[in-house]
């Protein structure tokens, strides 16, 4: 118990980490679990100053967090930072009813009035102006949804750790060129295709104004998947990174297909 409560952050809820299964009902915490209390409260940390930046700039600021799955981040977003503030909404956005019914009677439990739970696809949804954007290990092209969901949005911030990008290294198997040696052998075109995808993805930010910086997420024992796009939003638009996108797409002469620039 000792050291599972020294994982926690102060003013984290030990009755949520409970619910979440992330505790036991003992209060230990197996090797598995804390390794994706990590991985979510490091996010956490790294979205904090977003989240401070919104609530000094607007009354009731709103996080959207896409792909929510059994929505540990968006919950342990609001017992940090928007339970103890007493204003701002989670949005969490799941596609599979039984975890969005199983979310919606733990924030019921826990008096997270201010949590609200959307069952469908990052794609189809339309809900108002989101200020913050998060997808944790959303698979393959739902990161690409995230980005769109941002745009239509008005997002301020969005923070992106991506999983499983195998479209574009799918699409590299068939191209030929000057350049495929960099994607010749299946391990090196997943890998190739992964990081390709992801830069684009940044560069499609920075075409709509944002300044992206990509960092680390977490440490290599805790998550292979490990890289995370942050970006925040200065202008409408930028030229010179559209331009780079689009240099970038001819040359190698695939890109996410969702990712196109008008």
């Amino acid at each position: 118990m000792k050291n599972a409560v020294a994982d926690l952050w102060p003013g984290q809820s030990v009755a949520l980490l409970k619910a979440l299964h992330i505790l036991t009902q003992n209060g230990g915490l197996n090797a598995d679990s804390r390794r994706k209390l990590k991985q979510v409260q490091h996010l956490a940390q790294l979205i904090k100053p977003a989240i401070d930046a919104m609530q000094a700039e607007k009354d009731q600021p709103v996080l959207a967090d896409l792909g929510a799955g059994k929505s540990y981040l968006g919950f342990i977003l609001y017992d940090l930072y928007f339970r103890p503030a007493g204003r701002g909404q989670v949005i969490a956005v799941e596609a599979r009813n039984d975890l969005i019914r199983t979310a919606q009677k733990i924030a019921g439990e826990s008096g997270f009035d201010r949590m609200r739970f959307v069952e469908g696809t990052i794609a189809d949804q339309q809900v108002g102006d989101i200020d913050i954007v998060t997808a944790l290990h959303a698979c393959d092209t739902a990161t690409d949804e995230a980005i769109l969901f941002a745009l239509r949005h008005n997002a301020k911030f969005v923070a992106l750790v991506p999983c499983c990008q195998a479209e574009v290294a799918r699409e590299l198997d068939a191209r030929k060129g000057p350049l495929e040696q960099l994607w010749r052998h299946p391990i090196q075109r997943r890998e190739f295709g992964a990081h390709l995808t992801n830069v684009l993805r940044g560069l499609y930010l920075e075409a709509h104004g944002y300044k992206v910086r990509v960092t680390e997420f977490t440490g290599f024992e805790h998550t292979q998947k490990n890289e995370m796009i942050f970006a925040e939003r200065h202008h409408r638009s930028n030229p010179r990174a559209k331009a780079e996108f689009e240099k970038l797409v001819a040359e190698i002469g695939v890109a996410p297909r969702l990712l196109k620039l008008t």
